[in-house]
């Protein structure tokens, strides 16, 4: 084999790899990819079926319901405009509540629910996720969306 074909060997194989990194990278960070969306959102069908995404707003209050002897939850999640029931199986966030902001991780169940697979609580009085903010904020003016 020539140089030059050891060279052009070279490069073609260096560019292959670089090629499958690359897209390796931006396979892992698709599938990594979380969405956010409002009930509101959800329930008009802008939510992937079949893909996991955030729904995030306020826990409604007296939605809260323990499963006897499991770690099992259900609760309301609203943005004051439409809800969707969450269904959750482990330990909540000390900081959850009624009436507090709510971020969930995980997938539709088909049947107009959310099976969540991770609850993260507001940190405290004044903060709320961005996403959830915004989205209750556009719902509560005149004239916004939805």
């Amino acid at each position: 084999m020539t140089p030059r074909r050891k060279r052009m060997f070279a490069v073609a194989a260096i560019l292959a790899g670089v090629g499958a990194a690359a897209l390796l990278a931006r396979l892992a960070f698709e599938e990594n990819l979380l969405f956010f969306f409002s009930p509101t959102q959800i329930l008009a069908g802008e939510a992937p079926a079949d893909r996991k995404f955030r729904v995030g707003g306020l826990v409604s209050p007296g939605s809260l319901q323990r499963a006897p002897g499991s770690l099992e939850v259900r609760f309301v999640v609203t943005d004051n405009q439409h809800s969707i029931p969450v269904r959750y199986a482990g330990l909540l966030p000390d900081l959850f509540s009624e009436g507090k902001g709510v971020v969930a991780h995980g997938r539709l169940d088909g049947q107009g629910g959310f099976i969540a697979e991770e609850v993260l609580a507001k940190h405290d009085e004044n903060y709320m996720p961005p996403e959830v903010a915004e989205s209750l904020k556009a719902r509560d003016q005149p004239g916004g969306a939805g």
